[in-house]
């Protein structure tokens, strides 16, 4: 079904003034557009109907929301809405996790992941994963949820500050060759 934009004038005002010498007339018009719903009709003698205009001091609806998607090809797609979350909560618990697990144990993160890092890491991403796309099957959205401080832009931030961390903790320990702490 398309739809066509229709322009059409409205009479608003007609001011006429007389005096003794001349004689004014001001004609104001408005312009509006609007759009109609092309469906075929076999009964030509209706008219479309005019639309009346939105009363002066009302603001303008909201726009509708976009439809989401919740097909498995959508949702984990590169630009999806899964990929980044998902590795960012993971990232800000691994982060977080290392440096609770090097302060209270003195171990960096490669001898942490040697030492029986890996299980835990695969079951805490298996449940998180789960968590996260559970809903994103349902067709919510972080974003339509998301107000004030927490927000879910918030998250994407913290997730991928928590990526570069992780990554640079890491690196230095490897470079240092002991624990950071």
């Amino acid at each position: 079904m398309a739809a066509t934009s229709v322009f059409m004038a409205t009479p608003v005002a007609r001011l006429t003034t007389t005096s003794s010498s001349s004689r004014r007339s001001l004609n104001f018009a408005v312009v509006r557009c609007t759009s109609q719903d092309q469906q075929p009709s076999t009964d030509t003698s209706k008219s479309p109907a005019t639309p009346t205009p939105p009363p002066i001091n009302t603001p303008p609806p909201p726009p509708p929301a976009p439809k989401v998607s919740t097909k498995f090809s959508d949702v984990l797609a590169f630009s999806g809405p899964a990929p980044e979350r998902i590795n960012g909560r993971l990232a800000m618990i691994g982060f977080v996790s290392a440096l609770a697990v090097e302060l209270s144990s003195g171990q960096d993160v490669l001898s942490q992941i040697s030492n029986g890092g890996v299980p835990v890491f695969l079951a805490t991403s298996l449940v998180l994963s789960v968590a996260s796309l559970v809903p994103l099957f349902k067709g919510v959205r972080a974003e339509s949820k998301s107000s004030g401080l927490m927000t879910s832009d918030a998250e994407l931030l913290n997730g991928r500050v928590a990526m570069l961390g992780l990554v640079a903790l890491a690196i230095t320990e490897y470079v240092k060759g002991s624990a950071l702490v």
